[in-house]
């Protein structure tokens, strides 16, 4: 066997390290931005892509399995994101007589739409979350379901993945609001009640093509930021043993149905409360990010297993788990400024060592991070034999970790986890962001303590002597010699707002219709057309970034002059978006 690992950084990383260990040379492709790092170094053969966005390169199913067979790889690993749930790509790898290393076409087009999966759920028995399990056709049907069950509700696409797609409706005003952004007539969108406490716990699951199944681990991932999960755990804290034996007969129930081969996640909404109602949110038909921390307790390397089952071999025995385990994801989002991707040079990296610590990395020390592909830099895997002890030692590790010249959130895990909220699991998947967040960027806020982040200095640090005592000075860079930073162009608010609070939020002076990008993003929708008379605080733009949609409005009241931008188009901080003539 010779593997193609279709995907790039850390998880090309994790992958090539087991494919090391079962002696399988791999094959990777690589984007122009990703020349010369870690995980082109470590495989075996690295070729170039030639291409810089995701569609000539890590989303080009025919130029990977061109690669594969120009270089006699035979198999295909997708890793997670990218082409990993896409069954044309699996059957296109099929088609090629290459091994697929993941479930079957059949079962991504069973449980990749999120409505098919729902259904299918319903047809094993599995009860989801209460909902409309078709596309809905128009606002009438959604208020008939409010009617029924109550705001707040959740809408999400059938084809969203990773937190993609979701929107939270919370009154009429914000109904209006999702139907100003798609349309009278939205296509592929269906509605769910929104559970308000209840936490997102899943199953790390194995099925073979002999009928074997097993769970590895329960896992707890409510610690959320726009649906994204930031910090997980293993097993799940918590669950009683009747809860415990529920989720494993319906995650079997979910393989069995589907008839899924290989690895994969089953993900639930577990209700707080004595009742604690277990319902049904998706099955991850891939590897998951968090598939480590499932790793460290059990002891088995799922991504050997992934590789074994696709080989057609009867999977390992799953022990119990031993121990707890945390994982953090380690990003290039500055939490101080409402997550918002950071760029920039990696300055110094020095990552934690010690008893119970494993660093999963596609990056190093001078690397250059841009928003061009995803944000995950690393993972920090902290074991302990107890949850307590697991909580002190990530303590530690966060402590010792040392990243700069971008902003990342190691220093906000450190408060997560520092919480009795945290510590005695009083938690569900709103805390951190209604709850934790804005209490901590205040703090944060009024004591000036902010990590560095785009568009602020980068920092350094001096190691000096004070009464003959070592400390830290830690400055902006350039603070004792060289140019201040160019200024970047102003871009607008995200969020509905008047004048004063406008400038206020981007650094005072008068609001122009000059319109830009707040963030790096993909333009999903230009709600404005040319010609059009728009008062301030009307929707022009929505943007997709960081899985989450997020809204332009206008600044000022008056007419759409020009429009620079169209759908689908991939546009950096700064951007010009449109322009819009003041009313005289």
């Amino acid at each position: 066997m010779k593997i193609l690992i279709a995907n790039r950084s850390e998880i090309a990383m994790r992958v090539i390290r087991t494919a090391k260990d079962m002696d399988i040379p791999t094959v990777v492709g690589y984007a122009e931005a990703d020349f010369g790092t870690p995980f082109t170094r470590f495989a075996d053969e690295a070729h170039a892509l030639g291409g810089a966005s995701y569609g000539d390169t890590y989303m080009n199913g025919d130029k990977l399995i061109g690669l594969a067979q120009r270089s006699g790889a035979t198999a295909i690993h997708p890793g997670y994101g990218f082409l990993s749930e896409i069954p044309e790509f699996a059957a296109a790898v099929l088609d090629a007589g290459l091994t697929w290393i993941g479930p079957s076409p059949h079962t991504l087009r069973e449980l990749g739409d999120k409505i098919s999966a729902r259904q299918l759920a319903e047809r094993a028995g599995v009860q989801p979350v209460p909902g409309i399990s078709d596309a809905i056709e128009g606002r009438a049907e959604v208020e008939a379901f409010v009617e029924s069950w109550g705001y707040p509700i959740v809408t999400k696409k059938t084809d969203g993945g990773g937190g993609r797609g979701i929107t939270i409706i919370r009154n009429d005003d914000d109904l209006a609001h999702f139907f100003a952004t798609t349309g009278p007539n939205p296509q592929g969108i269906f509605v769910e009640k929104f559970l308000e406490t209840a936490r997102h716990i899943e199953t790390q699951c194995m099925r073979d093509a002999h009928g074997n199944f097993a769970v590895a681990s329960t896992r707890d991932c409510s610690v959320q930021r726009r649906n994204q999960k930031l910090i997980e755990e293993a097993p799940a804290p918590g669950l009683t043993l009747t809860q415990e034996q529920t989720l494993v007969e319906w995650s079997r129930a979910l393989f069995e149905a589907s008839d899924f081969v290989g690895l994969g996640t089953c993900e639930f909404l577990v209700e707080d409360g004595a009742a604690g109602n277990i319902f049904f949110l998706e099955v991850n038909p891939r590897l998951q990010v968090e598939h480590t921390v499932s790793e460290e307790v059990t002891g088995i390397d799922l991504v050997r297993e992934q590789i074994i089952i696709a080989n057609g071999e009867p999977m390992s025995a799953v022990p119990e788990p031993v121990g707890h385990s945390f994982e953090f994801r380690l990003t290039s989002e500055d939490p101080t400024r409402d997550m918002m991707p950071s760029e920039g040079t990696i300055t110094k990296l020095e990552w934690p060592l010690g008893h119970g610590v494993r660093i999963e990395t596609g990056v190093q020390q001078g690397d250059t991070v841009t928003s061009a592909f995803d944000s995950m830099l690393a993972k920090v895997i902290v074991t302990g034999p107890t949850r307590d002890i697991a909580i002190a030692r990530s303590l530690r590790a966060l402590d010792e970790l040392r990243l700069e010249g971008i902003a990342t959130p190691m220093g906000l895990y450190r408060d997560v986890i520092s919480t009795d909220e945290f510590k005695n699991v009083e938690y569900s998947t709103r805390w951190f962001e209604e709850k934790f967040l804005p209490g901590w960027q205040s703090v944060v806020s009024a004591t000036s303590a902010s990590a560095p982040s785009a568009g602020t200095p980068e920092r350094e640090t001096f190691i000096i002597e004070l009464d003959g005592k070592l400390s830290e000075l830690r400055v902006p860079k350039g603070l004792f010699g060289g140019a201040a930073p160019a200024p970047a162009p102003r871009p607008q608010p995200l969020r509905r707002a008047t004048r004063s609070r406008e400038g206020l939020e981007n650094g005072g002076g008068e609001a122009t219709g000059d319109v830009r990008s707040p963030i790096q993003a993909i333009v999903v929708r230009v709600i404005a057309d040319e010609g059009q008379n728009v008062r301030e605080g009307d929707l022009l733009v929505v943007l997709e970034s960081m899985k989450m949609e997020s809204y332009v409005y206008a600044p000022i009241d008056g007419v759409v002059e020009s429009i620079a931008i169209s759908e689908a188009e991939n546009v950096s901080a700064g951007t010009a978006l449109l322009t819009i003539i003041p009313n005289s």
